[in-house]
């Protein structure tokens, strides 16, 4: 049975959503959860009859937002350390934390390891398109600054992670730029370009609008573009929810149309909920590694908690591997000739 470390401590809110988040997860799915955290504050959150079915290792010292990325190494009594640990140690599958995800992403990548053939692990975010799918962006913040072998690994890595979570046999590949056509972009983006030619499923350049309409399932991008996308998103799906809400304040007519119209905004609120993904996995470490929102609720642990689950069962990790050493394979055998 799959065992999720998940950071009790993390999350803005404390421990409760998290300790509520995991006994929802257990109420839908078989797995074993071991709660990270300080003992005394989760105990009493536990009903008694998950006492026995839901695992507690105690810990006191909680990274916080304010510390930095780095001081994770040091701080080996921390919780999230401490989850980290449990995967390393084949203790537990994977790690689920709402924690700070500089952190979570330093010691997953410090103390896990990069798969092998594996150059950066990257951040891969799910976007709402038009469609009920999702897309997937790669990298959504794990790398400020990248080359175009990085930019093409992560373009692999998401399409195995499509493939395997997603059930998408040959997963459509886009490199986000500035324009459609093969001569846009920066040098970075145009050497990634020439290296995925020929790459089953890509699809060349595509464009910002493109990561919503459904036309592309892996978006790859640096995690500097990647992050800005990501926030960008959220604030104007935020800003539009607003001004919906502020027109119909203000015109009784709205009002008519509005209710009219509400099962679609609830519908549409759903794609763009962050609870509703729970996180975004860490891809190309060993192991499994689920970055959460820092205000994560009950249904985004509940989720995330899912996620860790799938992705450990799926065997996305071994898929990664394989096809990245059938790349660098072929890449020997052009050098070659």
């Amino acid at each position: 049975m799959v065992k999720i470390a998940i950071d009790a401590m993390g999350g803005d809110f404390g421990p409760a959503p998290i300790v509520k988040g995991t006994i929802a997860a257990l109420k839908k799915k078989r797995f074993i959860p071991i709660l990270v955290g300080k003992q005394s504050e989760i105990l009493p959150l536990l009903p008694r009859r998950y006492r026995g079915k839901i695992s507690i290792v105690d810990c006191d010292d909680v990274i916080s937002m304010s510390d930095a990325a780095t001081d994770a190494i040091k701080r080996k009594e921390s919780t999230i350390y401490t989850a980290m640990e449990l995967v390393r140690n084949g203790e537990a599958d994977g790690v689920v934390s709402a924690g700070h995800s500089g952190a979570t992403m330093t010691l997953a990548t410090l103390r896990l390891g990069r798969l092998k053939g594996v150059l950066r692990p990257a951040l891969a975010a799910l976007m709402p398109t038009k469609t009920s799918n999702r897309s997937i962006l790669m990298d959504a913040g794990a790398n400020v600054d990248s080359k175009a072998e990085h930019l093409v690994q992560f373009a692999i890595m998401g399409g195995c992670y499509a493939e395997d979570m997603f059930g998408i046999e040959t997963p459509r590949i886009g490199l986000l730029a500035n324009g459609e056509e093969k001569s846009k972009g920066n040098e970075v983006t145009k050497e990634a370009f020439s290296m995925l030619q020929g790459y089953k499923g890509f699809r060349g350049n595509v464009e910002g609008g493109d990561i919503f309409n459904a036309s592309t399932d892996v978006i790859t991008c640096d995690g500097f573009i990647g992050n800005l996308v990501l926030k960008a998103s959220e604030g104007v799906a935020s800003t539009v929810s607003g001004l919906i809400k502020e027109y119909i304040r203000k015109s009784p007519i709205s009002i008519t149309g509005a209710l009219l119209m509400r099962k679609v905004f609830k519908l549409l609120k759903k794609q763009m909920d962050y609870e509703e993904v729970g996180g975004a996995p860490l891809i190309g470490i060993k192991g499994c590694a689920i970055v959460s929102h820092g205000k994560s609720g009950p249904k985004a642990i509940k989720n995330a908690i899912f996620q860790a689950i799938s992705y450990t069962e799926t065997g996305v990790n071994k898929h990664i591997v394989e096809r990245l050493a059938a790349l660098k394979e072929k890449q020997i055998q052009k050098e070659g000739s």
